[in-house]
């Protein structure tokens, strides 16, 4: 199969879908390996490095994306969309119920996507977003910790404290990967933490490996107003695995904090938990709300590309390699695989995104397409 890795175009975005490691993998089981010219110096990459591991070196966009089988970091960009057909095979981060417009694309393409935050294990882990999950959250708090800095646009709060001073109160709404790595490095800034989840058993986790590091408080809309009122930094990390993020924090809560306190939406990209969250970019990435600072990038791992794209590639290389040796659907028998499939014929083949989008459903393993 041939396969396309093209320069990533959303604001500010510099990781790239695959390492030179991840083009030696793929000709190794006899595929070819388009790579478009300069996609990786954003992290770091040369182009020399993908030409010795066996990469064809291509000029432009329209080069890598005529590929069989592309892969991605983000979603298509409206200046992409006419490089989707009907017989690509689209792999990456989709996000489709907080991107309509893409599907809309994709479906009016007849395009067959996988979107990577899908694919879901029989343990109901997420294997491919899980890494990026996890750099999100460990910026989420060195994130808020930069703009809680006065000069910063915050209220001048130092997240550890210092000797006779109360340390910053740190708030993350929801215990999953995002959440657990988010609370796990504001406790080793010495912050005050509390993490709340519904998941009692996961709270339960976190106690026996932080042993009351971190404070943990069962979730609930009570719970979230009297948290985050005290609260010097919040960080939105509720996730529903391929449908619209649940909002759990209100207008009005967030009225209710202090002046010059922190917002970190981590959720954006998938819509946002938070009432008074929209995306925003690298290059434009806060603005005040009710006099407190929202931060909602939707791509924040694209801060940190050389660590993200080699923590992305580790995680879905195996899959890559299977779609490119199977093809998408025969591949698709992987059951974790099957979750990831999300278009097919310009219908919507996952049941979580066609119910976000208010699509009809077809299983292409039953439904002819």
């Amino acid at each position: 199969m041939i396969v396309g890795v093209p320069a990533e175009v959303k604001s500010s975005e510099n990781r790239v879908s695959m390492t030179p490691d991840g083009v030696r993998e793929l000709t190794g089981f006899g595929h070819t390996v388009l790579v478009e010219q300069g996609a990786g110096e954003g992290s770091s990459i040369a182009d020399a490095d993908f030409a010795r591991s066996g990469a064809q070196l291509v000029a432009t966009a329209a080069e890598a994306w005529a590929a069989e089988l592309v892969v991605k970091v983000k979603e298509p960009q409206r200046e992409e969309f006419g490089f989707l057909r009907p017989d690509l095979v689209l792999f990456t981060y989709l996000h489709l119920a907080a991107y309509p417009e893409v599907a809309k694309a994709l479906l009016a393409a007849g395009t067959t996507s996988l979107a990577y935050e899908t694919v879901q294990l029989p343990d109901g882990s997420l294997p491919l977003l899980a890494p990026m999950s996890e750099v999100a959250g460990r910026m989420a708090t060195q994130v808020g910790s930069h703009y809680l800095e006065r000069n910063n646009g915050g209220r001048g709060v130092l997240l550890g404290g210092a000797p006779g001073v109360r340390p910053a109160r740190v708030v993350v709404l929801g215990a999953g990967n995002v959440g657990w790595n988010a609370a796990w490095i504001a406790q080793g800034m010495e912050a005050e933490v509390l993490l709340l989840d519904k998941n009692i058993d996961r709270l339960r986790w976190v106690d026996q490996i932080h042993k009351g590091r971190i404070m943990t408080l069962a979730s609930n809309r009570g719970a979230i107003e009297r948290a985050t009122a005290r609260a010097d930094l919040v960080i939105g990390a509720v996730l529903v695995a391929g449908g619209r993020a649940p909002v759990v924090m209100t207008e009005d809560m967030v009225g209710a904090m202090k002046p010059g306190s922190v917002i970190v939406d981590v959720a954006v990209d998938q819509g946002g938990c938070i009432a008074t969250t929209h995306e925003t970019t690298h290059g434009d990435p806060v603005y005040l709300r009710h006099g407190v600072l929202h931060y909602a990038v939707g791509n924040m791992p694209g801060a940190v590309p050389h660590t993200s794209t080699y923590a992305l590639t580790n995680a879905t290389l195996p899959y890559v390699v299977e779609v490119a040796n199977c093809g998408p659907i025969v591949a698709c028998g992987d059951i974790a695989l099957r979750k990831g499939l999300t278009t097919v014929g310009g219908r919507v083949t996952n049941g979580v995104v066609a119910e976000a989008l208010g699509l009809p459903y077809t299983d292409p393993f039953v439904d002819p397409i």
